[in-house]
């Protein structure tokens, strides 16, 4: 048994009644937290004790969406200034060049820019898997990092020839999915709280994936008790591509699929309309919501505040590292809350005499980065800092620079510029301890990393 005692913070933990306890701390026991309160009401002793005076400690931060091997690919020239669909359509050639190895040290990477930022648990989508690429390959490197991971299973089985996006070259067939994924669910879903790994089946897109798939997907998800996971509603472009298909809008299309469910969960979801915002909140689907890669990529701005007023369970996903550039989730909660703030103003906010349309807060912009994420993966054993739950958790020192001035510790780490964190926890144990990694060697990471790319892109 092993126990760690974290004090003297100002601790926000947003449990029910957002609690905030300016000389807070924890008391951690074999990865789960035992007690939360003042520091003078916690155990004094521990086999380990950290004094985080003038930081402020808030739970892991918990992302929703991602594909961690595009860090391989990101800022390639030809793909700066595409839409989606052009965008996909560039980079497809070259992600078909991936190698096992290639999924391993990506994997790493993104996990630990990740943890740089304060997140604890990620969802990554793993739709592609050429030259015996497989998602195993992902789960053996997160363990060393030691982030929670919740690996998709993705799929993509409807290449050009059959009327799809995807060149044929990167499709798998719908036998060999479906097999991959029973096994994949048998040897590493993990159900019970506290779990480092867990299966999600997750075909790419509409525009990737037959319905057949989609259906046959979320049978078997629901036989063995795992979520669903898919890109939905990402583009105009994709709207008029099922309308085509399938005879339907994007939610229309999910419904006819059997995809609605408190066990799915849709990435972006930007063009959707009132009637369809409420098909998410009767049937409880989740939504990833990815501000920075929606704006990279000129896909427009998701309704979250609509999301929200409906009781739509909304997280936070800093998207694929080569439609984003980068991983870093805390950003990711400054850019919800400021693009969400440029909505209303594109609404006629400044008109406004409605005392009841406000702006998204600070406080708002974390909730969705931590319990909302964890709503949305459907883990009750995350994001918040709660007797009982995973002791994952962040910290930033608030003496630095960038917050001089700063009168709020908790808007500061929003408001103020994007940094990286100094500790990150996961299950009690430190990932990134005084601003450095420990789980892995960033320097030797760095240059497998720019070898692997460089390897990429010259074909």
């Amino acid at each position: 048994m092993t126990t760690l005692l974290i004090k003297n913070a100002y601790l926000v933990t947003m449990d029910d009644h957002q609690r905030e306890i300016p000389e807070g701390g924890l008391f951690i026991r074999d990865g789960f937290i035992e007690q939360v309160g003042a520091t003078s009401e916690l155990p004094q002793t521990a086999d380990e004790v950290l004094d985080l005076k003038g930081h402020v400690v808030l739970p892991g931060l918990v992302n929703t969406h991602h594909h961690f091997y595009q860090t391989l690919t990101r800022a390639v020239p030809a793909a700066q200034d595409a839409n989606l669909f052009n965008w996909l359509k560039t980079l497809y050639p070259i992600w078909a060049r991936i190698q096992p190895e290639d999924i391993f040290i990506s994997t790493q990477t993104a996990l630990s820019e990740l943890a740089l930022s304060g997140c604890t648990t990620a969802s990554d989508h793993l739709y592609l898997y050429p030259n015996a690429a497989k998602l195993d390959d992902e789960i053996a490197a997160a363990l060393e990092v030691g982030v929670r991971l919740q690996a998709s299973r993705g799929s993509m089985s409807l290449g050009e020839s059959q009327g799809g996006l995807p060149p044929d070259s990167v499709v798998d067939t719908e036998e060999n999915i479906l097999k991959d994924s029973q096994r994949l669910i048998e040897k590493y879903h993990n159900a019970k709280p506290g779990a480092m790994t867990q299966i999600v089946l997750a075909p790419c897109s509409p525009f990737s994936v037959t319905s057949d798939l989609m259906k046959q997907s979320a049978k078997l998800a629901r036989q063995y008790g795992v979520h669903l996971h898919t890109h939905l509603a990402e583009t105009e472009d994709e709207e008029q591509f099922c309308m085509q298909m399938f005879g339907h809008r994007p939610v229309g299309y999910m419904q006819e699929v059997d995809w609605v469910g408190d066990d799915v969960w849709f990435a972006h979801a930007v063009w959707v309309n009132d009637e369809e915002i409420q098909v998410f909140a009767k049937h409880n689907c989740g939504v990833a919501h990815c501000p920075t890669s929606n704006m990279r990529l000129a896909s427009g701005i998701a309704p979250v505040k609509e999301y929200r007023k409906a009781g739509v369970n909304v997280g936070l996903g800093v998207d694929g590292s080569a439609s984003n550039d980068g991983s870093h989730l805390l950003a990711e909660v400054r850019n919800a809350m400021l693009v969400s703030r440029v909505k209303e103003g594109l609404t006629g906010y400044s008109l406004s005499n409605d005392p009841n349309r406000k702006l998204m807060t600070a406080r708002e912009a974390l909730h969705l980065g931590t319990r909302g994420g964890a709503a949305v993966l459907g883990r009750k054993d995350i994001g918040s800092l709660e007797v009982g739950k995973c002791a994952d958790l962040f910290a930033v020192d608030l003496n630095r620079l960038e917050f001089t001035g700063m009168h709020d510790p908790v808007s500061a780490v929003v408001f103020g510029q994007s940094v990286n964190v100094d500790y990150t926890v996961v299950n009690g144990k430190f990932i990134v301890k005084e601003g450095h990694l420990v789980t892995v060697d960033q320097r030797k990471l760095i240059e497998k990393h720019n070898k692997a790319a460089k390897r990429l892109l010259a074909g």
